[in-house]
Parts: structure tokens; sequence; C-alpha cells
């Protein structure tokens, strides 16, 4: 490859000096080691060129042996060793607030097995080995540069062409694609995710690889290992997955957060859902009545659905609050069971195509998606499956000819529910109305209108409009009044009573026993 040297101009100078100001280790690694050579690596420089916030700091440490460099460390802050595989410290400083640990290796190169597992390389530390040749195992080329730190004289370092493909907006593979992705199938993704988080394009080798070398996403690697038992081995076989599920479910996750309409595009043209979650696919040419939606089949309802969530539209009703993983999989889920249960004229003698149950059908399905693809993996963005579900099944009640009849303590279970979110609810029943263009119309809103008007009658009952009012009697205090047990029938009370609070009949205690006696019979 072309090495590429170049001195930083003064902006971006200025900026690298003040984020690693706050890195006092590095002069004390100068001073002590005064042949070292340090580099910032990966996405800190690219970050640094896009004067984006850094998320992750990497420094590359030449000419410092291995058991010199930890020993300093360990004086510095906390360290923890990466074994064998990556052969990095995890390093604390002290006194530094960090979301992540900081990378720190010396220069490497890797020998993949090629098996698409990231796990499977052999790794050959030098400390001698120059940082160009460190920078050429990397997967992209924008992850692929690095910014070497000598005095005030800092320079770029770029051996293959990453600053021009940053400043085009390209997701390019270092080298060959074809030999990038059989090292790990995960850079797959990756280059999606980078694709999505920049909104850049994909190169078009690395482009053709990704769709090539899709199905190694699903690999499966048996390892044949001899379990001892009490008088010889015997032979087992051992099952993995090269791409691990909770790898899959980050990427997968941030893309989707990141540009989710962009997310679907990449992953449906690259055969990534085919591999992933085939069972979206269903939704692509599933007919929809055009007197509801001329827009198009369920698959394009969905995407303009997702699409939605960025609109002007959306904004102006629910401002620019950050958007929840489990409302931009729900919009893309809602109808996701319309293909599972479509009743046709042609097939099932229906008046029209009709999608009877299909919120409740979807609901199962997206929910064993996430769960296949381990979507509530600890992470920074995970997502609960529940809410996902819950969303999907719950959609349709904006769909109702007479929501001024809907009872209170339904609204409450709804938009009100400790734990399911009913402002995302009320944003997943927005852009699916938005998103459901009738014959030769707009969409309408009308019902969604009713809809928050009635919640907003609800909060006019308490104390800060905001949220709902508190019970005006407890379980006990109706047990005690009415001498009755534990058990259904005060649960029925309760329920009642709340009816008749949240549509503002009674307002006080003495209001409620005197409705309770009423109704309650012995």
């Amino acid at each position: 490859m072309e090495k590429f040297y170049e001195f930083l101009d003064q902006e971006t100078l200025e900026r690298v000096k003040r984020e690693l100001s706050q890195f006092d280790f590095l002069r004390k690694l100068k001073e002590k080691f005064k042949e070292s050579e340090i580099s910032l690596v990966g996405g800190a420089v690219r970050d640094l060129l896009l004067s984006r916030e850094i998320e992750d700091y990497d420094f590359v440490i030449g000419k410092v042996k291995k058991e010199d460099l930890e020993t300093f460390l360990k004086k510095q802050g906390e360290v923890n060793f990466v074994g064998k595989t990556f052969g990095i410290f995890k390093f604390s400083p002290k006194g530094i607030s960090l979301k992540e640990p900081i990378d720190i290796a010396l220069p490497r190169q890797d020998f993949s097995l090629l098996t698409g597992s990231r796990h499977d390389f052999k790794i050959k530390t030098d400390p001698n080995l120059p940082i160009e040749k460190d920078l050429e195992r990397r997967d992209f080329t924008i992850n692929a540069m690095a910014i070497k730190i000598e005095d005030d004289n800092y320079q770029l370092i770029d051996v293959s062409g990453g600053k021009e493909d940053l400043e085009k907006g390209v997701v390019r593979a270092v080298g060959k694609p074809a030999e990038r992705f059989k090292e790990d199938y995960s850079r797959i993704l990756r280059a999606i995710r980078f694709a999505c988080q920049f909104d850049f394009s994909i190169e078009e080798k690395t482009w053709r690889e990704i769709v090539k070398q899709a199905a190694g996403l699903n690999k499966i690697r048996r390892e044949i290992t001899l379990e001892k038992t009490r008088r010889f081995f015997l032979p087992e076989i051992i099952e993995y997955r090269v791409v691990p599920h909770e790898v899959i479910a980050k990427e997968l996750l941030k893309s989707f957060c990141f540009n989710p309409t962009k997310a679907i595009d990449l992953y449906d043209q690259s055969g990534v859902f085919k591999e992933l979650m085939p069972e979206v696919l269903k939704m692509k040419k599933c007919p929809q009545p055009e007197i509801y939606h001329s827009e198009g089949d369920v698959w394009v309802h969905s995407r303009l659905s997702l699409k939605n969530l960025s609109s002007s539209e959306f904004k102006k009703q629910f401002g620019n609050e950050p958007l929840s993983g489990e409302l931009i999989l729900s919009a893309f889920f809602h109808d996701l069971g319309k293909p599972y249960v479509i009743k046709t004229p042609q097939k099932d003698k229906t008046d029209r195509i009709r999608f009877n149950g299909h919120d409740v059908e979807g609901a199962k399905i997206c929910f064993k998606i996430c769960e296949r693809l381990k979507l509530s993996a600890p992470s920074l963005i995970g997502v609960d499956p529940k809410k996902i579900s819950w969303l999907v099944k719950s959609h349709m009640i904006f769909v109702n000819k007479e929501i001024e009849k809907i009872r209170a303590n339904t609204l409450e279970k709804y938009f009100f529910h400790p734990y399911y979110h009913g402002q995302d609810l009320l944003k997943l029943g927005f852009v699916d109305i938005m998103a459901s263009i009738p014959e030769g119309g707009r969409p309408n809103f009308r019902d969604f209108k009713k809809m928050l008007k009635r919640i907003e009658e609800i909060k006019l009952l308490s104390l800060s409009k905001k949220e709902l009012p508190k019970q005006i009697l407890d379980g006990n205090e109706i047990m005690e009044k009415f001498s009755l047990k534990p058990g259904p029938e005060v649960g029925k009370l309760l329920e009642l009573l709340r009816e008749e609070q949240l549509s503002g009949r009674v307002k006080t205690k003495k209001e409620a026993f005197d409705f309770l006696k009423n109704v309650y019979k012995k």
C-alpha cells in the first residue's frame, strides 16, 4: 500500500492537543521511555477528522517491551490484559472518568485462520514493528489511520486512503475485501453500521463481498474435543456460532438507531435479513386494500412508517427527544403479522383484503425474532422484547370508531402503564397513520386527535396535569369498610371505582365510599 504522511492542520492539531491533555500518563510514558513511539489509532482518529465526539480511545505504543509497558501502566491506573486473542491492555487512568477503558496495544500483525470468527487470529506483537504495518491489518480504511504523537509535530499516518474516503463519505475495506470479511464475518454488519452512523455509501467491491458472504453470519463451527471418562476419552462435538448473536444484536441495534430506513434498505439489499430474520421478507408483495393503503404493500408501508419517525410532522408533534430502540423496531414490525393472517376475496371469499388478528400474530413473531437474536443482551442500547411485542400488539387501539366510549381505565392501561411506554404507543400510532394513505387522499388523523383529547382530559384530573391521579382508595380500605377478604371481588370494586375516578365522577373518599355502597351487594 502507498504510504501517506501529513501534518495536521492547525484546527485539528489544537483539538488533538485538547483531547490528549487529559492523559498525563502519555507524558510520563515518553519521559520514562525516550525511544517510545505513541500513536492514537482507529475510531478516535476518524472521529477527530470528522469533528465528532470521541467515544473510544485506542493507542499503539511502539519501542517498549510488553512487560515494561504493563509495569508502567499498573503504576498509572487499573490494567486488564485481554489475553492472547487480542493482546490489548484495557487501561483506566487514575483520576479520569471515562465511559470505556482505554485500549493500549503494542504494534501487531494478525494472521487469520479465515474461519470468519474474530477470535480465530494468531496475534504477533512486535515493539519494533512500524505503525504502518499495524494499520495494514485493520478492517476499513476510515479506521486504519493513526496520529503519531511526537512533541508538537503530530503526523497523520494513512496507509490506505482513509482520509480521502472520509471526505468522500465511503466505507471501504482495507486491501482485498474478500479477505477482510473471511477473517471476520461480523465486519459485514460493521460496514453497514458505519454507513448508517455516518450516512456514508459502501464502496462497490466492498459491497459485492458483503452480498457474497452474508451467509457467513449464520455459520456454525464444529469442533471435536475429548471428554475424559473414568477409563478412557470419548469424543464430543461442540457447536458454536462463528458470529455470536450478542455481536449481531449490538451491530443491528446501532444501525437501526443511527439511521432506521437506511439500515432496513442495506440489510435487505445485502441479504442480511434473509440470514437473520427471514420472517420480515414476507411483508414484501403482501397486498393491502388500496382504499386504505394506496402507498403500497406491507413492506412499503412499514418502511414508510419507520421513515416518518424523522419527519418534520413527527417532530412537530413530539419534539426532538431521542427515539427508543423499542419504538424504532416496533415501527418496522408493527404489521409483521399481516402476511401470516391475510384473507382475500379471491381465495377466502372475504369482502376485501383483511388481516384479522395481525396485531396479535405480529407480536408473537417479533418477540421470537428479538429473543433469537438476543436483542435484549446487555449493552448501551439493548431493547426489551416484551415492550416491542406489546407495542405491536397494541397499535390497533387507534383504529376505533368510538374512541369517545373507550373506558377510562382501559386508556390508563395503554397510555399510563408503569412498565410499558404509552408515549411510544402514541408515536407508533402517529407514524402508522401517517404512512396509511387512503386512495386519492391524505392520512386521516381524526381518531388520533380524539385519543389525544381523551388522554389530556384524564391528565387534568391530577394536580400536576401530567400523570394520572393516585387511586382514592386502596384494597385494604375497601376490605375493611365492607368486611371483605382478599380476592377477585376486591379487584372488581377497585376497577369500577377507578373508572369513576378517571371519568371525573368521583373525586373524594366520601364520594368513593358512597359509590361503592351502591354497587356492592352482600
